[in-house]
């Protein structure tokens, strides 16, 4: 009796498991692997402009493109060093780029496919979530509390974004996490992360738009 229900476990999370190639690790770590790398050379630009700032306070940025689209405003404000140590205050986009290169060595990873332990991927995975919340404080703070939006900072966030998703598509369809979780992998499976993907980045498109498209496009 055991033997037939283990077997018949093994059969129901075999037709669970998703397949195809969406589903394996070239797909969702190359994925991944762009949007990092695309998010590392945007926090390199961002410490430049900072540098470029705090060398000349009163410099105008290449990307100061009017009132709301306008990166020194930004990177004038307290959010944009909000980490601060004896006595010193260290830009975000500093540690934009630890963190980013530490996501491009993991997709590098993932598309050699290494094998890494469970709680590595458990690891990456709360990193990445640790990210995008961050990204999304600041711009939800640049929308609604500074009042400006920095053209990088946003091509930063939408950078994350993308690589949140392909971190957790990896992080169920890859890793197997979580193990027991059939939800997820259905979820994978029948593709409905398209969707929901889709939805995710018109809502946020959606958003800054409402609150701020006729000063961006006047």
């Amino acid at each position: 009796m055991t033997s037939e229900q283990d077997t018949n476990s093994t059969v129901i999370a075999d037709t669970d498991t998703p397949r195809g190639w969406r589903h394996a690790s070239t797909w969702t770590y190359l994925i991944m692997l762009i949007a990092s790398a695309i998010a590392l050379v945007v926090s390199f630009v961002l410490s430049a402009e900072t540098l470029k700032l705090a060398r000349n306070p009163n410099q105008i940025l290449d990307c100061d493109i009017n009132a709301v689209l306008s990166c020194s405003t930004v990177a004038q404000s307290w959010q944009s060093e909000i980490i601060k140590f004896a006595g010193l205050s260290y830009p975000n986009a500093f540690f934009g780029i630890a963190a980013e290169s530490v996501f491009v060595t993991v997709a590098v990873i993932g598309l050699a496919r290494v094998q890494v332990p469970r709680w590595f991927a458990a690891c990456t995975w709360f990193g990445g979530l640790a990210a995008i919340a961050y990204s999304y404080w600041l711009t939800t703070q640049s929308l609604f509390v500074i009042n400006a939006l920095c053209p990088w900072c946003l091509a930063l966030m939408f950078s994350t974004t993308i690589q949140f998703m392909a971190l957790s598509h990896a992080t169920v369809t890859v890793q197997g996490l979580p193990a027991r979780t059939r939800t997820l992998r259905t979820y994978y499976r029948l593709n409905y992360d398209l969707l929901v993907d889709v939805i995710w980045i018109i809502a946020i498109i959606v958003v800054i738009l409402v609150k701020d498209g006729a000063a961006i496009f006047a």
